[in-house]
């Protein structure tokens, strides 16, 4: 018998098993140790961005743009201030009249500005709902509140803050919605959900400036009765106006009138 091609035995199996625990363990290991670091490094960041705050807090208040920019570092890295103003802090780590930490930083609560801000939206959308059907763009908002047209108007906001205003009143079970359509933002103040042709026809006002039934036709290739249907729907919900006074009926949508109009081609 050739004793010098024996087949492994039970020593060699027990060996594998634990060169395979030990890698096993080793690798575990590893893990718990990039995520301890991945946990320092991001509570680091996290005392940066408190530290930014707390130097810049007039600027994140007064200026818009830097505003935006701040929000945009704390998503980055998890950090929501909007929703932490909405809770309060564990005993330990509030101050005695229960403010949040981003609350203490910025002055009173953080979330008072979108909430005053929220307010002039709806006002807002709700005075324009009869011209526009419940559509109307955050360029025409934030126009609008920058006029001061309403109690407390006159603020200067970016369309950011608009856009992180209407998200705001989302837990309050509000209809108020942000939408796009092409490569413009929209809020939409009605609990009606467009549909696919009726997005379609709304972009193509967007790029066209106008639609026609025949125009339809020609660039979608849909029958007339479609184009028809798609227009009636639009035009009982007001998001479109009818001219009569060109030689076909021309539809507009009063959400991009106040817009600048991109030409075709």
């Amino acid at each position: 018998m050739d004793r010098s091609r024996r087949t492994p035995g039970l020593s060699s199996l027990t060996t594998s098993r634990i060169s395979s625990s030990q890698y096993a363990s080793h690798g575990a290991s590893l893990r718990t140790q990039q995520a301890q670091s991945l946990s320092t490094q991001l509570s680091v960041f996290q005392q940066l961005l408190h530290n930014f705050a707390i130097t810049h807090s007039k600027d994140i208040r007064a200026n818009p743009a830097f505003r935006a920019e701040f929000a945009r570092m704390c998503s980055a890295i998890g950090v929501d201030f909007l929703a932490s103003s909405h809770h309060r802090e564990s005993k330990d780590s509030r101050k005695e009249d229960g403010q949040s930490i981003w609350a203490q930083i910025l002055g009173g609560s953080v979330n008072d500005f979108y909430f005053n801000l929220g307010v002039l939206i709806v006002e807002e959308c709700r005075a324009t709902r009869s011209e526009n059907g419940g559509l109307i763009s955050v360029a025409e908002v934030r126009k609008r509140i920058e006029r001061g047209r309403g109690i407390g108007g006159g603020m200067q906001v970016s369309e950011d803050d608009i856009t992180r205003a209407v998200e705001s009143l989302s837990p309050l079970g509000s209809c108020f919605t942000i939408m796009k359509l092409g490569h413009r933002s929209l809020i939409r103040s009605v609990p009606k959900e467009l549909n696919t042709d009726q997005s379609t026809v709304l972009e193509a006002i967007q790029v066209l400036g106008y639609v026609t039934v025949s125009m339809l036709q020609l660039n979608l290739s849909w029958e007339r009765a479609r184009a028809v249907a798609v227009i009636d729907d639009l035009m009982a919900d007001s998001l479109v106006w009818v001219d009569t006074q060109a030689g076909e009926n021309e539809y507009w949508s009063p959400a991009f009138i106040s817009g600048p109009v991109t030409a075709p081609g």
